[in-house]
């Protein structure tokens, strides 16, 4: 313990100094470069909630009109067609003339 208390009650060297202004500088360095890192983490979290935003009211709205529309249907312009099995289909009504 007695050697430990003696080097450090010894001068500081120059170079003691120095390193400790590297260690501040490289600390200050670590936190604006944190800091920076943080502030595009916030931004892609912002973006991808307004992008989520979007597409959930884009989905309301095409629910709504989904519900609203109703198919108009004119008997003159339909063909009936009936599943035959797997995908197979018959159509009726497609050569009549009108």
């Amino acid at each position: 313990m007695e050697r430990f208390a003696r080097t450090v009650s010894k001068g500081r060297t120059p170079w003691s100094a120095l390193a400790w202004l590297g260690g501040v500088l490289a600390t200050l360095l670590a936190v604006s470069i944190g800091a920076v890192l943080a502030v595009f983490a916030t931004a892609a979290v912002v973006i991808l909630a307004l992008m989520t935003s979007a597409t959930l009211v884009f989905a309301a709205l095409a629910a709504r009109a989904g519900r609203r529309s109703r198919a108009r249907a004119s008997e003159g312009d339909l063909i009936e067609a009936r599943k035959v099995g797997g995908h197979h289909w018959v159509a009726y009504g497609w050569n009549e003339r009108r």
